[in-house]
């Protein structure tokens, strides 16, 4: 009688974390999403199946970091014009490790220097139109853009 109960609670739990696992996949595949953000929309459901299906997903490659990273990038770079201080923070703010970011940029620094400075260009072009000079290096300045990047548009 003991065993049976014992099963039928080994079951129970099996079926939970599959409605689990289910779940992640879903808010996954909808769009890719960092470790951080898996374990908050989840933070309500038990820490132990959680965990397992967070290391099983990193297993299977449907979570990791170092490729949201590169996704990240690569699209900021064809849609976005961000310093790389804001493309920074963005990464923190999604929860990655600060040493896979510096890993990640320190590996990749002239690309992501080059795409700054071109930023820095397509800002100061659209915005000399209507504001000064000094006016447009004062916002580049505030958004994190480095003085290199700012004079490329003198």
């Amino acid at each position: 009688m003991i065993e049976k109960f014992a099963d039928e609670e080994k079951l129970e739990m099996l079926e939970k974390r599959e409605k689990l696992k289910t779940k992640v996949l879903k808010y996954i595949m909808f769009k890719k999403r960092t470790e951080k953000e898996v374990r908050e929309k989840f933070a309500n459901e038990e820490e132990e199946s959680l965990e397992e299906v967070i290391e099983i997903l990193k297993d299977l490659g449907y979570i990791n970091d170092v490729d949201y990273i590169d996704r990240f990038i690569n699209e900021a770079i064809n849609i976005k014009n961000l310093s790389l201080y804001e493309l920074r923070y963005k990464l923190y703010s999604k929860g990655i490790s600060k040493d896979l970011i510096e890993n990640y940029f320190s590996s990749n620094y002239e690309t992501l220097v080059d795409y700054e400075k071109k930023s820095a260009l397509n800002i100061i072009n659209k915005k000399k139109k209507s504001m000064e000079i000094e006016d447009i290096k004062l916002y580049l300045r505030k958004k994190g853009y480095k003085e290199e990047s700012i004079r490329i548009g003198e």
